[in-house]
């Protein structure tokens, strides 16, 4: 096992599947079967959830709306995501926290991160809702300072392409995969892996991050287990 202690972030897209917007079940209950795999071989997992699926407080703000408010908004919708991915993992058998950055008691903890660390200890999968808490930070900000708190590994980027591509691998067919890449590369290349401030947070903690395709089954244990999965950036 390659590496303990993981932070797993997935995009609120991740979540609808093919639909055009909310909640595929089948497709959560397939990323709860995935978890369930490595939880088994004794990792200690953190979940950081999007909320795009659902609400963009950036989509928002080009809509005419405040972009504070549509950030608490949006906010909200990783709340919804988390409360489904909870609800999945303990469909199963896997026991799990849910712990907001904005106190909703009868549904979450609050984040505290001695407590989260400790249910970590525990065998408990946490999942973090409601970013970090703040407007004007996405979730990548959340998946980072979280990782970088809770002492992870290495952040596991869950998305629906296979890794870091030369270019938009949706958009260009002949766009290349990096295996590895460094920090200072994905910068001076201007490519697309966290938005910026997430992305520092790593660079200046040292905190890997390995972006690979969470909807290819199997996958996420792969990684665990130390096969070249996606691609590292570090």
């Amino acid at each position: 096992m390659k590496y303990k202690r993981v932070l797993l972030k997935l995009s609120g897209e991740a979540l609808m599947g093919d639909k055009q917007f909310g909640i595929d079940n089948a497709r959560i209950s397939k990323y709860a079967q995935q978890i369930k795999e490595i939880t088994e071989l004794g990792v200690e997992l953190a979940i950081v959830i999007g909320g795009g699926n659902i609400f963009r407080g950036v989509q928002a703000e080009q809509g005419g709306m405040d972009r504070t408010h549509g950030d608490y908004m949006g906010m909200l919708a990783t709340m919804i995501n988390a409360m489904a991915l909870q609800s999945a993992l303990e469909a199963a058998n896997i026991d799990s926290r849910l712990m907001s950055a904005i106190e909703m008691k009868e549904i979450a903890e609050p984040y505290i991160r001695r407590r989260a660390v400790r249910h970590l200890e525990k065998g408990r999968v946490v999942i973090f809702g409601a970013g970090t808490g703040n407007p004007f930070f996405t979730t990548d900000s959340a998946a980072s300072l979280r990782a970088i708190e809770i002492n992870a590994d290495v952040i596991l980027k869950g998305t629906r392409v296979n890794g870091v591509y030369t270019q938009d691998p949706e958009k260009d067919p002949l766009a290349k995969m990096y295996d590895t890449i460094s920090f200072d590369d994905v910068y001076s290349n201007g490519l697309n892996v966290m938005d910026m401030t997430a992305f520092t947070l790593c660079k200046e903690n040292d905190l890997p991050i390995i972006v690979f395709n969470m909807n290819t089954q199997g996958n996420l244990k792969r990684i665990i287990e130390g096969d070249k999965v996606g691609t590292i950036v570090a």
